[in-house]
């Protein structure tokens, strides 16, 4: 048997030894879990997750190793991950990168070898926790202090929002539509291009006159990590905008639209993140099987006298997946709508196209 090289350490003091892949940087972050059976490249580029050290409930990782044009950002802000077992002999022809590489070049920590079923059910059951990924050599009280030492960041979205705008266009235009980066999605841009949309996308601290330059169709706010209450600028054009432009919200969107209306967005347990939630479409009943990766969730109770209706609810908890204002244009949902022509979710898209449509024409 090889020797560990690394252990996770988390804040209430258990460890767990293992083998370290990916950058030799010890790391400490807030410990989730994530329980999609695939795309593992796709969480590891997502901004959503920064600061964030991931558990992979599914127990092989890297079997197909990372393709450079499937990145949904520029850079990777992931913590760390926590794998079973880490493939180092991928079988995929567009494989650029084997997992070990991609971290190693990325300088992200990884920990292979461990029971991530039993760090998940402690995750269950005590919540989401600090937790460090540190050389094997380190003693466990050594290990703890630099936890408890550690203070966790408020500064995610201003980190991987982009610096300055950006476009992405699509021949024949019919929209422009000025997105808000929080930390947005390649995929979600594609999207939007597909619908015939021109994106202009913006700096998270961008101001109502900065966005209304552009002479939008459509306001797009994006996906992005940490608290929404850390990112309240953003509140301020939504409630300039609402009622004169549709607008448009994904993950930290959706909960950023909440507040605009004095709604609460309350921390969870140990959050959703996954492929594989079930949500229901109140207007038609239909179940949809998404995606989610968020650690807040709006207070049903705090919605009480506003113009937001509740139209999706996340049926593992009943807690909301989606809301909407038919007076002010707009709507927004927790998950992350597949971008695959054939998603069942992608009929949000068509539904701003409507919105755009419906505003321009009144």
């Amino acid at each position: 048997m090889k020797p560990f090289t690394k252990k996770l350490v988390l804040e209430n003091g258990k460890e767990f030894p293992g083998y370290g892949f990916g950058s030799n940087r010890a790391t400490v972050c807030e410990l989730v879990f994530n329980t999609s059976m695939v795309g593992y490249q796709e969480i590891v580029s997502d901004p959503t997750y920064t600061d964030q050290i991931v558990v992979m409930t599914y127990p092989l990782m890297g079997n197909y190793g990372f393709t450079d044009e499937d990145n949904e950002s520029k850079s990777s802000s992931i913590g760390g991950m926590v794998v079973r077992e880490c493939c180092e002999a991928p079988s995929n022809f567009r494989y650029t990168k084997t997992l070990n590489e991609a971290f190693e070049e990325m300088d992200i920590p990884g920990i292979s070898g461990v029971d991530t079923r039993m760090i998940t059910r402690i995750i269950r059951n005590e919540g989401t926790q600090k937790a460090a990924i540190v050389d094997i050599a380190m003693p466990t009280e050594e290990a703890i202090a630099l936890i408890r030492n550690t203070e966790l960041r408020h500064d995610q979205v201003a980190r991987v929002s982009c610096k300055k705008r950006w476009f992405s266009r699509t021949p024949n235009h019919k929209w422009d539509v000025v997105a808000i980066d929080c930390g947005i999605k390649y995929s979600f841009v594609r999207q939007l291009n597909s619908k015939g949309c021109n994106v202009t996308i913006v700096p998270f601290d961008s101001t109502t006159e900065d966005i209304l330059a552009f002479n939008p169709d459509g306001i797009f706010i994006s996906n992005g990590p940490g608290n929404p209450a850390d990112v309240a600028s953003i509140s301020k054009v939504v409630e300039d905008l609402r009622g004169k432009l549709p607008i448009f919200g994904i993950g930290l969107g959706h909960q950023i639209i909440a507040a605009t209306y004095g709604a609460k967005n309350n921390k969870m347990k140990f959050g959703h993140r996954g492929a594989n939630h079930p949500v229901k479409y109140l207007a038609n009943g239909k179940l949809e099987i998404v995606s989610q990766s968020h650690s807040y969730a709006i207070d049903e109770n705090s919605l009480e006298g506003t113009s937001l209706d509740i139209t999706h609810r996340n049926l593992l908890d009943n807690t909301i997946a989606g809301v909407e204002s038919l007076r002010d244009k707009l709507f927004s949902v927790q998950y992350q709508p597949d971008c695959t022509p054939e998603a069942s979710s992608t009929y949000l898209f068509d539904k701003f196209i409507k919105l755009m449509e419906e505003n321009k024409h009144a």
